[in-house]
């Protein structure tokens, strides 16, 4: 982990993540690049007269806020590069991820419920379905990024081996233990023990060319797979959630929605994602 990408917006929610983003900086000798976006009206980018002018004068403002703002203690002896760009926050992060080679987006988040959640959702939702690299949500100020303890949901399919082994990697420090939890599911969604060990086994035989990890499997009986591993990871104690996520959007997004962005969105537990 090089290049770390926080979106800040000068609320605390923000600054979880831009601490956050330093100590995992910190741990491994990465540059955070603190992004903050500047929304402007159409006109003003693209008309002509005066409006380019005010453009720059309110770059030229947002940039002396946002130096500013970055006077930290907690970012003392972290390379931090200040980008303030006029885009919208929720589509375009992951455009400047990519343009700078980022290894990480760090998000901070207060999470949404209930009628506003279904019709508006959230710009770190919005973020997690948009990019290609792994996504930290954070949703209060995190004392230790070690992440003892992982928590991540896994349904056991094929099109999840990639994340897994991706999260593996991440976390490939002897002091982590990752746990994969399988929630079970009522109706006709109902799997027999038979079936989802086979699943299990197929798995890993595929990821890892063995059975060991066997043991770090948890399985749980749930009514949703949201709940089944926000309320597993809490009893095990767990620092971090891991979910995998297909990053859905338009149609397919509204009707199937997303178990990844749903987790993240509602766990008090920082909650990183990894596209499938």
């Amino acid at each position: 982990m090089k290049k770390i990408i926080v979106p800040v917006d000068f609320s605390e929610f923000s600054e979880y993540a831009l601490k956050a983003a330093a100590k995992l900086a910190i741990k491994n000798e990465a540059e955070v690049l603190a992004l903050h976006m500047l929304e402007m009206p159409e006109i003003m980018l693209t008309g002509a007269g005066e409006e380019p002018q005010k453009v720059i004068y309110f770059l030229k403002l947002a940039e002396q806020r946002f130096n500013e703002f970055l006077k930290k203690d907690y970012l003392d002896g972290v390379k931090v590069t200040p980008i303030v760009k006029h885009l919208k926050v929720f589509s375009e992060v992951n455009d400047e991820a990519k343009k700078h080679g980022a290894d990480l987006i760090v998000m901070g988040s207060h999470g949404v419920s209930g009628a506003k959640e279904f019709f508006v959702g959230s710009n770190t939702e919005r973020v997690v379905r948009n990019a290609d690299i792994p996504v930290l949500v954070v949703k209060r100020d995190i004392t230790d990024v070690n992440f003892e303890v992982v928590a991540m949901g896994c349904d056991f399919s094929e099109e999840c081996i990639e994340p897994y082994l991706k999260a593996t990697q991440m976390f490939n420090d002897v002091n982590t233990k990752v746990y994969l939890i399988h929630v079970n599911l009522p109706n006709d969604r109902f799997k027999s023990s038979i079936q989802i060990e086979k699943e299990v086994v197929n798995f890993f035989t595929k990821a890892e060319r063995s059975l060991e990890k066997m043991k770090d499997v948890h399985y749980v009986s749930e009514y949703s797979v949201e709940d089944g591993i926000i309320n597993s990871a809490n009893k095990l104690g767990a620092d971090l959630i891991i979910m995998p996520t297909h990053g859905r959007k338009g149609l397919a997004h509204f009707f199937q929605g997303s178990i990844g962005e749903d987790v993240a969105n509602h766990s008090t537990l920082p909650v990183m994602t990894f596209k499938i």
